[in-house]
Formats: C-alpha cells, structure tokens, sequence
C-alpha cells in the first residue's frame, strides 16, 4: 500500500486547468492522501477549489505582456514573492511530498520552490499545444503528463534527462463520470423515446455554431422524436432566443439555456452532441463516450481545437466538420445523418470506451504516487 502523501497542486485562471486539477485531487484523497492547492485569490480557482472542500492557499501572481518588455519586471518581482509565500506556508505546514502543476503562471512559484527544495513534481498539459509556463517548468520535472500525444513535440529539447514523459489523458471530475443516462433524463425531463441532441460551444458560446444550428430549426423539429438542449454560450443566449422564434410548442422540445451547470448528467442522457472541441469538452465526451460532431473553432492557437478533436475522431469516436462547413451541406447532412442512424451512434459509442478517458484522473494519480516514492 502506498504511503499516505501530501501533494501540493497549483492550477488557476480558467476552468479548463481547474477541473483537472480538481478530478486529480478528488482521485488522491480517495486513496488517503492529503491535498493542498495554491492559486490567486481574485481569480476562479479561489471558488472552485474550496467548493469543492480543499484546502486553498492564495498567492498573488500575473504574466506579462510581450508587447511591454518593462511589465516582466514587476511579473518576476511577484513571483518571487508568491515563491515565499508558498515556503512560508510549506514551513508552517510541513513540506509535501510531491508538487503537480496545471500550467498558466500560477503555477511557476510552487515549481519553483519544489525544484529549489529537491521535492519531485509532475506537470499536466492539458491542451494539444502546451503553454508557455509548463515549456518552462519541463526541465526540472520528474514527469511530464500530457492529454494529447501531439503534444509531446511542442517540448522537444525542454525536458530534462530525469522527466518521463506519459500519455494520461485529461482528467474528468467524479460528477462527470459517475452521472448516469437514467438520472440525466429525469432532472431534464427526456424519456427514453425521445433522442436528445446536446449542443454547447463553451462559455462564451460559439456564434456561427449557434448560426448554422437556429438555420436548421423546422427540418430537426420535424423528426417528432427529437429533443434539443442548446446552451448558446452567456453572451449569446438573447441573440439565439430570438433567432428561434419558438412557439410554446417548440420551447417544449428545444430548451435554450446560456450555459449548462451540471455538464456530466447532460452528456450521459445525450444521444449525440454538437459542439467545439475544446480540451475539457473533448475530454468530457470522450469520459461519457458520448457520440458527437465537433467543429473546431477555427481561430484558436495554432488551430489546436482540431488537432483536440483528432482524439475521438481518429477513433471513429466523433464526426468532424470544419466551421467554413457550417453553412453548407455538409454540416446538415452530417447532423441528420447521425439523428436518423442509432447503429452509427452505437459504434461511436464502443470506439469512445476504447479510449478509456474516464480512467485519466486515475492514471495521473499512479504517476504521482510513484514520483513520489522514487
């Protein structure tokens, strides 16, 4: 049995480094383990992580802007000051055993200080294109776990010879992967009859997504079995409501919402879903092995969303359509293709389970014990 560890993790900013973070400490504390997270106290880490029921320790850290050279000065003033910190509180509370970072700067004054303080620590890359704080943290890591295998040679020449470089997948959180077909269909209101098609494109929403979606209305809500749940995104959510015109009788089976609350019961009562391919909805698909047509949103970095949906698609998992197909036929073709054909959804389905997404929190945990007991 492994010993009882205590494990520090730095993650912050945005939800798609937060949720892993949060799926990796509900795995550790489920094997015994004592969890501690540090992150800023203005930014969304600082509600997440103590909602969740773990201990949080606020450091006060920012970037800098490349356009202004003179703003990195005041960047590494703070970082060295969150790196006491984070001594200060390691000496109160006693020093952890191993370190695990999410990337974004919040995390460079733990790595640090555990480079500093010879503590091992793994980095977890959650995106097919790695961002600039884990390139930099890569030298002094003892492991490096990447979601996406592409991502391996973004950090060619910036590992060290001691960091294993492994392939765990991007953890999903319990809420996700234990909700159930028959308990999403309840709280939503979808009997077993009906095919339910999920549609989201992120918080912000996906405006042409939404677009192509609204253009289609008469022809999805003429297959009578059909039920849409369609989360535009908060800042596009009045646009789309008014786009679709639903009568009482239409609202009926198309519910619109601005964002989807409880992801993990939406995507197991799913049939298929619609949406961009972003890290943590890829991941989140993948866990539920939800079938779905991805459509990459074409002007993220490097075009890394669809290198994201390569994941599921190479795997017969996913459809994939281009956002310039949006507007054509393609996209139409694909969707009722899917909607009218169960036997191509099921297929989808089992190539999904092949990926075994839902044991990523699992695997990155196994690596983290075992750095730890090196």
């Amino acid at each position: 049995m492994t010993k009882q560890l205590k494990v520090a993790l730095a993650a912050g900013g945005t939800a798609g480094h937060i949720n892993p973070a949060l799926a990796l400490a509900e795995e550790l504390t489920s094997r015994g383990h004592e969890v501690i997270f540090f992150g800023q106290g203005n930014r969304l880490e600082a509600t997440l992580v103590p909602q969740a029921g773990f201990a949080f320790e606020q450091i006060d850290v920012t970037g800098f802007d490349r356009s202004r050279p003179w703003t990195a000065v005041s960047a590494l003033v703070r970082m060295a000051r969150a790196e006491k910190t984070v001594g200060t509180v390691f000496a109160q509370q006693g020093e952890p055993d191993v370190g695990v970072g999410f990337g974004a700067y919040v995390e460079t004054p733990l790595m640090r200080w555990c480079a500093r303080s010879h503590i091992p620590y793994a980095l977890h890359e959650q995106n097919s294109v790695p961002g600039l704080a884990n390139k930099m943290a890569a030298k002094d890591a003892t492991a490096l776990c990447l979601s996406f295998a592409a991502a391996e040679g973004a950090f060619e020449g910036r590992v060290g010879r001691q960091t294993r470089v492994c392939i765990t997948g991007n953890p999903v959180r319990r809420s996700v992967i234990e909700a159930t077909r028959a308990d999403g269909r309840k709280l939503l209101g979808v009997s077993e009859d009906e095919i339910l098609l999920l549609v989201f494109g992120g918080s912000l929403g996906a405006r042409h997504l939404n677009q192509g979606l609204t253009a289609l209305k008469d022809k999805i809500l003429a297959r009578e079995n059909v039920r849409v749940i369609h989360s535009t995104g908060r800042g596009e959510y009045d646009s789309v409501v008014e786009a679709l015109s639903l009568t009482d009788a239409e609202a009926a089976r198309w519910q619109v919402m601005p964002y989807i609350d409880d992801m993990g019961h939406a995507l197991a009562a799913a049939d298929l879903v619609l949406s961009r391919a972003g890290a943590s909805s890829v991941a989140e698909i993948a866990a539920k092995a939800t079938p779905s047509i991805l459509v990459p949103y074409p002007f993220a970095t490097a075009d890394h969303q669809t290198t994201n949906a390569h994941l599921l698609v190479d795997e017969g998992a996913a459809s994939l359509v281009t956002d310039d197909e949006i507007d054509g036929p393609k996209f139409a073709n694909e969707l009722f293709s899917l909607l009218d054909d169960s036997v191509a959804r099921d297929r989808m389905r089992s190539a999904a389970r092949t990926l075994a997404q839902d044991q990523a929190a699992a695997k990155l945990a196994d690596v983290v014990e075992s750095i730890a007991a090196q």
